[in-house]
């Protein structure tokens, strides 16, 4: 499996890939918009051994009480029905996590199942007194350090509210 960065010729592939996975479009419809507007800041694909992308990773930027702490919201993950299980979302995070402080990128966010994304080294986020700009439920939103520091130095403080980009407040 090869794990890349989104390429041009990618794009309707993810489409695709996100239509098929989730029950809606509206995930596909989000993916395009955050490209569109500029508010994509890393799109990881998984290949398998014949060059198909059978996952997709997108991370977007989020404020945190109207503060650009260079945080990111991990949003959508998606591994095509046939590969679920194999590895693949593993294969992804794992790159993900490895590139993102890489550019200055210190933690990330995410609104998920907490039994999946625990394994991941996600903790409520309520713990450090974050919560999620939408009602969600309890232990659902979720956040990571991605560098060596503690969440509570990164925050430096800061606590409340978790913004997405306004293109989530489409779904």
């Amino acid at each position: 499996m090869l794990i890349r960065t989104e390429a041009p010729a990618d794009i309707l592939v993810i489409d695709r890939l996100l239509k098929s996975v989730f029950e809606t479009d509206a995930e596909a419809d989000l993916v395009m918009a955050l490209r569109e507007n500029g508010q994509l800041t890393l799109s990881l694909v998984a290949c398998d051994d014949d060059g198909a992308v059978v996952g997709h990773a997108l991370f977007s930027p989020v404020l945190i009480d109207g503060n650009d702490l260079s945080w990111q919201g991990l949003a959508p993950l998606a591994v095509a029905k046939s590969h679920q299980g194999s590895g693949v979302a593993r294969a992804l995070l794992t790159e993900a996590f490895l590139t993102l402080p890489q550019f200055g990128y210190p933690a990330c966010v995410v609104l998920g199942d907490p039994a999946f994304y625990s394994k991941f080294q996600f903790e409520p986020a309520s713990a450090v007194g974050l919560e999620c700009q939408w009602e969600v439920p309890e232990g659902a939103f979720q956040v990571r350090s991605l560098t060596e520091a503690s969440l509570a130095t990164l925050l430096d403080g800061v606590s409340g509210l978790v913004e997405y980009s306004a293109e989530f407040n489409q779904l």
